[in-house]
């Protein structure tokens, strides 16, 4: 963490003091969430897609009759934002529990505020390496650093790749994580990187010289991480280059129909291991009820939504399944007991736990853009999983 960042949290975390925690009796049961809603790189479709589960929830009735209240909270992508937002939900409407949250950084933020008010965070999308690495926060996707290992092993061992390379973009305290995800595709496979570079930046105006380095350095197929602008603007300047042959091997944070939209030249075939069941396949059954809701509320069909339609469905599950009063306390002690959760949208079970760390999702079905198609494809029918230790 930067020192502007830790001096943000530890600031608000004395000013947040130590409230009391949430509290049962009949009235609403509070959930709350931090989210980018606003600033450079917005995610709001996780919330939206929570917020309809457990509406359709108290639709319902509720849990025992009583109503769940949703807080979803802007972190505006700002520190001070994230802190604050996280003390509202947490200290002012003592919440029992968040769930589907997803920012850039706020799992980077939150993460000892929330050991502190002994309160756990079943996240919709994790993102910073904090979301993966603490007790109280268990992501319910498989992760940027879990989808490079992924997107890696589908690259050399389902297409047979050679002289893969990596090109990383940076923010933060990222690139142990990522250096880690790679090592743990060698260790499997006792292949290594033909070619690093770890200066790639976010939202850079033009990559060629990029992409001059990788060709040069004989790469075939290329690994990044790129936000959907920057993938957009790296395979434009490979198509620029002449360079058509190369494989690309991304990330779900790429996944969209608007990316397909706008690439038309994707080299040999851009590559994804998607982090839920492929939500392009319009027809699958395994995405039935989702693709139902978020149509209902008018919700974006998104990785996102999915992340956060899935959280909410979890904890769902947890509340139902307990008996007497509903608390901060008690949803806790549910979530750290809680048995196994399968789902067809995700290719490992869900479990809170008590862990130190919780980095269990560990699975992608491969989707593959091909040159000329503006479309997501299949490219397996099944999991592709990261083997067990």
């Amino acid at each position: 963490m930067s020192r502007g960042l830790a001096l943000a949290a530890a600031v608000l975390l004395a000013a947040g003091g130590c409230a009391g925690s949430g509290g049962g009796t009949g009235g609403p049961i509070v959930i709350g969430s931090v989210n980018a809603l606003s600033g450079a790189a917005t995610f709001p479709e996780a919330s939206q897609a929570a917020k309809a589960v457990f509406d359709a929830a108290n639709a319902s009735g509720g849990i025992n009759g009583r109503q769940l209240e949703y807080k979803a909270i802007d972190d505006k992508g700002d520190p001070a934002a994230a802190a604050a937002a996280a003390r509202e939900v947490v200290s002012g409407d003592n919440a029992v529990a968040l769930v589907g949250s997803s920012s850039l950084i706020e799992c980077e933020i939150n993460a000892k505020y929330y050991e502190q008010q002994k309160i756990l965070s079943v996240q919709g999308i994790g993102v910073d390496p904090a979301c993966f690495n603490s007790p109280n926060i268990a992501p319910v996707n498989v992760g940027p650093y879990h989808d490079m290992t992924l997107t890696l092993l589908y690259g050399s061992e389902v297409l047979k790749l050679n002289d893969i390379c990596a090109l990383l973009e940076i923010a933060g305290n990222t690139l142990p994580s990522y250096q880690a995800a790679i090592d743990e595709w060698s260790a499997i496979t006792g292949k290594k990187l033909k070619y690093v570079d770890a200066t790639v930046p976010y939202g850079g105006s033009d990559y060629t010289s990029y992409i001059v380095k990788a060709r040069a350095a004989g790469c075939k197929a290329i690994t990044v991480n790129p936000v959907e602008p920057d993938s957009i603007g790296q395979l434009k300047a490979a198509q620029a280059q002449g360079w058509n042959d190369v494989s690309w091997l991304l990330l779900t944070s790429v996944y969209s129909e608007n990316f397909a939209k706008a690439i038309s030249n994707a080299g040999a075939g851009v590559y994804v291991p998607a982090e839920f069941y492929p939500f392009t396949d319009a027809a699958s059954p395994q995405t039935k009820d989702w693709r139902e809701l978020m149509t209902k509320n008018k919700i974006p069909l998104t990785s996102f939504s999915q992340g956060g339609y899935l959280a909410a469905k979890y904890f769902l599950d947890v509340l139902k399944g307990m008996k007497g009063d509903i608390t901060r306390e008690t949803v806790t002690k549910a979530l750290r007991e809680m048995k196994p959760v399968t789902d067809p949208m995700v290719g490992t079970p869900y479990a809170f736990g008590d862990g130190k760390t919780h980095h269990d999702n560990t699975a992608g079905w491969p989707i593959k853009l091909a040159s000329g198609t503006n479309k997501w494809a299949l490219a397996a029918d099944d999991w592709l999983r990261i083997p067990k230790k």
